[in-house]
């Protein structure tokens, strides 16, 4: 942990209202506007203004009077947004240009994206080098890696800047969400659209095809939807009717329909049938859905605990009413507020001032009513003098975690070593730049969902959840 040059606030009682979780690394916005992050630091992604891990939260002062409403999490970058200032803020991994500002380098500090300013923005969805943002009226700006059209924008090349999706001109948009390399949208009156990289189908077209521009997914029962998330290779959508759908890849069981099998459109979840779902979230390799009575159901991945499922019993007593999942970790957010996390802590990610995994949920005291509740947070002190706040490329050359060239078998990748393995055949090959493989050596999942004992972990009253998460994002309450 990054000790030098943090001080600890003390104040009053903090409530959470946001959560959001990166591949490695978490974010979490308080009242009174404050935003704290934690987690692995190496890519400037928790904008302290260093490289630093921190083990638990710490305030982010470079926000400090901003009055942020938003955080959204990339892999490895962060979004802010400031509704009073009609600022979006980037910062972390730079590569492709998924900061928006029209570069490639790395921020370790906040800075604020030029095309967006004055831009009133209803979402913000981040993959794993790629941005969307919604704007109050509907239209969708993309930003960063464009390799297979994840940005909507007709080509295959990157934008350093955010671009209009003119596919959606006339359509107004509800919220978009975004995977690695694949984004989903839903529209104002239901109707589902999916673009990218669609070779495990989790485009929901029905084929295994790349889309360079948003398509009409076709879904079950003319449903309308209201509801959608992304993993890294999957999507999860939820319907009108509260009924949950999933697509794509399914190799560890995310999709959560008693199978191994990949799904090329939407297919219903029969394991929740009879559940009214209010939230979802996609991790890499595991799925979470929150209903609408506080039942917190999760499925896919377990290699870290991340799924956090102690045992399968069926006890109507969770009191979760956020949630988000990042590549290997969980965060959820309960009604009195407390906040609990569990999977993969190695870069201390779950915010117990510690790196060890958990495969339960376990409070973090100093965002938690029953702990400190944002009275002891450690606040970073940035220097903003220039030349300590833009990493270029050239200064440090970073690599995309999510794909390998042909005839590449084995690579190491940056950072902690014990996340550096994946099955070869996990990973697509490309015929572009270069880049490494964040990968994960393959481990038996739960394939179907598992209902947590939250009895066990959370307290407080139920209350209907209003913030949704996709692979790595989280919306303002409305």
């Amino acid at each position: 942990m990054a000790d030098e040059g943090a001080s600890e606030v003390t104040g009053p009682i903090r409530r959470v209202l946001l959560i959001s979780a990166g591949a490695s690394h978490s974010v979490a916005l308080l009242s009174g506007n404050v935003v704290c992050s934690w987690g692995r630091g190496e890519d400037g992604q928790l904008g302290h203004g260093d490289a630093e891990d921190r083990l638990s939260p710490t305030q982010l002062s470079a926000l400090d009077g901003h009055e942020i409403v938003s955080v959204t999490c990339g892999a490895d970058h962060t979004t802010a947004y400031s509704e009073t200032q009609a600022e979006v803020y980037s910062w972390g991994w730079g590569d492709f240009g998924r900061l928006g500002h029209g570069n490639s380098s790395d921020l370790f500090t906040p800075q604020p994206i030029k095309a967006l300013h004055g831009v009133r923005i209803k979402q913000i969805a981040c993959g794993d080098s790629h941005c969307l943002a919604v704007t109050m009226e509907g239209e969708v700006q993309s930003w960063g890696r464009n390799q297979n059209g994840q940005l909507g924008l007709g080509t295959s090349e990157d934008s350093l800047v955010p671009q209009k999706i003119q596919a959606f001109e006339g359509i107004s948009i509800k919220m978009v969400a975004a995977g690695a390399e694949h984004t989903a949208a839903i529209t104002e009156d239901g109707a589902l659209y999916g673009w990218g990289w669609g070779q495990y189908g989790n485009l929901g077209l029905g084929d295994r095809n790349d889309r360079l521009v948003p398509e009409k997914v076709s879904t079950v029962d003319a449903e309308k939807m209201v509801m959608v998330a992304c993993g890294w290779r999957h999507t999860i959508s939820v319907s009108s009717s509260g009924a949950l759908y999933t697509y794509g890849w399914s190799k560890y069981g995310q999709l959560g329909h008693g199978d191994f099998e990949d799904h090329l459109s939407p297919h219903k979840l029969e394991a929740l049938s009879g559940s009214v779902v209010s939230q979802i979230s996609g991790g890499w390799r595991h799925t979470m859905a929150l209903t609408s009575d506080g039942k917190l159901y999760g499925w896919g991945w377990n290699k870290f605990g991340q799924v956090g499922v102690g045992d399968n019993i069926d006890h109507c007593a969770p009191k979760v009413i956020k949630i988000s999942c990042g590549w290997r970790h969980t965060l959820a957010v309960t009604e009195i507020p407390n906040v609990f996390s569990w999977g993969r802590g190695t870069n201390g990610q779950l915010g117990h001032g510690e790196s060890v995994d958990r495969n339960t949920p376990k409070m973090i005291e100093a965002l938690s009513v029953d702990g400190y509740s944002g009275q002891q947070i450690e606040s970073s002190k940035v220097d903003p003098s220039p030349g300590k706040t833009w990493v270029s490329p050239s200064e440090r050359y970073a690599v995309v975690p999510n794909e390998t060239v042909q005839g590449q078998t084995s690579v190491s990748s940056r950072g902690n070593g014990n996340d550096a393995n994946v099955p070869e055949n996990d990973v697509k090959s490309t015929t572009g730049a270069p880049s490494i493989v964040l990968v994960v050596s393959h481990s038996s999942g739960t394939n179907f969902p598992d209902i947590q004992d939250e009895s066990r972990f959370f307290k407080g009253d139920v209350r209907e959840a209003v913030n949704w998460c996709g692979i790595c994002f989280s919306q303002k309450p409305r």
